[in-house]
């Protein structure tokens, strides 16, 4: 990873920052600079000249919500956002996306997003995909992470679909070898959990067998925490290769 590297991340909402991210970038003296849409005024237009010279970002990365990416209607920025993404992505530049992060990517892609069959929220296991191509990221057999969508992505077009579960068959994909688009919350640590918590009202809203509740999220053993953390660290490096 070369040293300065020029990082921008997208945040939704408040209780979602950066999480597991942060401290890694860092220690590799990265330069971090955030847009939060969430701060902008509800009743002024997002111009894209805002939002930062694609050509200066030597990563993205692009975090959760709780909105839908087809609510443009109450969220009118969303329209603009894949508009950026769309352009930063033609250059074949380095990207992540997280949970919405994700939907974000394979929609402005033309991928659907839709509702899921089941909503997930708390610690489950994702298996990788089988037969994937050697080049392409590497996944543990089976790995768990923290969930907390009710929405996910088709696989968009040209992308390979790296892994998956009985409730949720996309969980993650990849486009060429710069783009990782994720369904759950990698970069999630106990500071952010406590955050969603506090927060995010989704959880009121959520029921079924993939739901945990609010006293088991907050006993989460620390150990929950490190795996996603570590296969995040190794995503970032993934798709930073060409930049190295």
């Amino acid at each position: 990873m070369k040293s300065h590297l020029k990082v921008h991340y997208f945040q939704h909402i408040a209780g979602e920052g950066f999480g597991s991210c942060y401290e890694f970038l860092k220690a590799h003296q990265a330069q971090i600079t955030a847009t939060e849409f969430f701060a902008l005024p509800v009743d002024l237009p997002l111009e894209i000249e805002a939002l930062p010279q694609v050509e200066e970002v030597d990563l993205l990365i692009i975090m959760g919500g709780s909105m839908s990416v087809n609510d443009e209607v109450n969220y009118p920025w969303l329209k603009i956002e894949k508009r950026w993404l769309r352009r930063y992505l033609a250059l074949g530049k380095p990207a992540i996306g997280l949970c919405l992060g994700g939907q974000l990517i394979a929609n402005a892609l033309g991928a659907a997003v839709s509702k899921n069959k089941m909503q997930e929220l708390g610690w489950t296991t994702i298996r990788k995909v089988q037969h994937v191509p050697q080049e392409c990221f590497e996944l543990p057999e089976h790995f768990n992470v923290m969930q907390w969508h009710s929405e996910t992505f088709e696989i968009p077009k040209g992308a390979i679909h790296l892994a998956e579960n009985d409730a949720c068959r996309n969980q993650m994909y990849q486009i060429g070898k710069n783009v990782l688009g994720f369904q759950f919350h990698p970069e999630i640590t106990p500071e952010t959990l406590s955050l969603f918590l506090e927060n995010d009202d989704e959880l009121a809203h959520f029921s079924g067998a993939c739901v945990q509740t609010e006293s088991e999220l907050k006993h989460s053993s620390k150990a929950h925490f490190i795996q996603g953390n570590q296969l995040l660290n190794q995503a970032i490096e993934y798709v930073l290769q060409k930049t190295a």
